[in-house]
């Protein structure tokens, strides 16, 4: 079994799934239970300012260049998340080993009647003959984003006990709270000490991804009237009713449902209430940033509008932006984080999948912070949920590809510097 799924198969037995509307930071502190095996380990395999962020949970390391005497070259950082998503459990996390994939349905727990459906899942066609990690069928496995880190760690590992292999100063730092779009609320970028990094964080491998949506959360409360049903004409307002009429002004087709690739969406994500008041959190997304501004102008346009037909105060909004499309940070001024991920792949024989991402990253908000950020997949799949996975053979070939990047990056560095002389 290979250094990267060994340590896959034991930090994703750790429970660290994180908590939506926490008030503390991280809203877990079962994460700095992981937080601390990552430290001790990077400190026995020899990496250098290795620390625990005691307070906030974070990791971060470092591996010194050791290029050539008066190579220049800027640090190059890896990053990764700890937690694993609030929607399933992470709790006595059970993994299994399919060898030899057959492109067959997977029985995950025969006792219970759990099955993953190969054609729920058509990308598994791609696997037969590989390895898949699976659940029992009662959890979500971790792959998002332990293979990250079991990656980064086997990364880390390969330079340490190869000396010889040139590589630029490599920073390490591991987060919590991704899922719960918090990861990098407390993160030390000055500190970390990069140039420029790689968020290494679910998905195919060969997946490239560096724009992401413009995001924004809003939340819509609609306050009625309530009174006896028995003589409320004319003079109930049923708040419940009142919420569908806003959705319904909203452009039919904007929503998750019926979007892909570069299309943005508003999504109703969830609802409570009764004919008193209702409470709507919605999540407002696009790719394009006037467009994204167009559309929260729209939202608070309906919002107007009914206060209009209902009186004033009838219809309130709280909107706030989450982060901001990566791109802008990243091209043209930092195309080299791009262009040498590909050339990466095709010199490793990996098929380069440069895709927009229907969602966020820690990535995105670092690339805001200063730290331009695309990030890798990992070759974890289905996450967030039951009938995730991760393919053992993709994650050995990330291992092989973040090697493969920071050589690129010392090679370049004393490219320049013998042109230079």
């Amino acid at each position: 079994m290979s250094s990267v799924v060994e340590r896959f198969l034991k930090y994703v037995t750790i429970d660290t799934q994180s908590k939506e509307d926490a008030d503390c930071f991280p809203s877990t502190e079962k994460q700095k239970d992981l937080a601390h095996l990552l430290a001790d380990e990077l400190r026995k395999i020899g990496a250098q300012d290795v620390r625990m962020d005691e307070t906030f949970g974070y990791v971060y390391a470092a591996l010194p260049a050791n290029l050539p005497e008066g190579t220049d070259a800027q640090a190059l950082g890896f990053i990764a998340h700890m937690d694993t998503s609030p929607a399933v459990s992470g709790y006595q996390v059970k993994p299994q080993i399919i060898d030899n994939y057959d492109g067959s349905d997977i029985v995950l727990n025969r006792e219970k009647g759990i099955v993953l459906p190969a054609a729920q899942s058509p990308e598994l066609a791609r696997h037969i003959g590989q390895h898949l990690i699976v659940t029992d069928g009662t959890t979500l496995l971790g792959a998002d984003d332990k293979a990250g880190i079991a990656e980064i760690m086997a990364m880390a590992e390969y330079f340490l006990t190869h000396p010889k292999e040139l590589h630029p100063s490599i920073r390490i730092a591991f987060t919590p709270d991704e899922e719960v779009g918090r990861g990098v609320d407390h993160f030390d970028v000055e500190g970390f000490g990069a140039a420029y990094a790689y968020t290494v964080d679910g998905g195919a491998l060969g997946e490239l991804e560096y724009e992401n949506f413009n995001a924004a959360g809003a939340v819509l409360t609609v306050n009625g009237f309530s009174i006896h049903p028995g003589s409320a004409k004319g003079r109930m307002r049923n708040a419940i009713l009142m919420a569908a009429e806003f959705q319904a002004m909203l452009p039919a087709h904007a929503n998750p449902v019926s979007t892909e690739g570069y299309e943005g969406f508003f999504h109703p994500d969830t609802m409570t209430g009764s004919v008193e008041q209702a409470v709507v959190h919605y999540i407002i997304r696009d790719h394009d940033r006037e467009k994204f501004e167009q559309m929260k102008k729209l939202f608070s346009a309906c919002a107007d509008f009914l206060n209009f037909k209902y009186g004033a105060g009838s219809f309130e909004v709280e909107m706030r932006d989450s982060y901001y499309n990566m791109k802008d940070q990243i091209l043209p001024q930092n195309a080299h984080l791009i262009e040498n991920a590909v050339k990466a792949m095709e010199h490793l024989g990996i098929e380069p999948k440069i895709s927009p991402i229907r969602g966020g990253t820690d990535g995105a908000r670092l690339s805001f912070m200063g730290l331009p950020c695309p990030n890798l997949g990992t070759g974890g799949m289905n996450c967030h949920g039951r009938f995730e996975y991760a393919v053992a053979e993709s994650m050995e070939d990330c291992v092989r590809l973040l090697v493969e990047i920071a050589r690129l990056y010392a090679k370049k560095a004393i490219k320049e510097k013998d042109t230079n002389r």
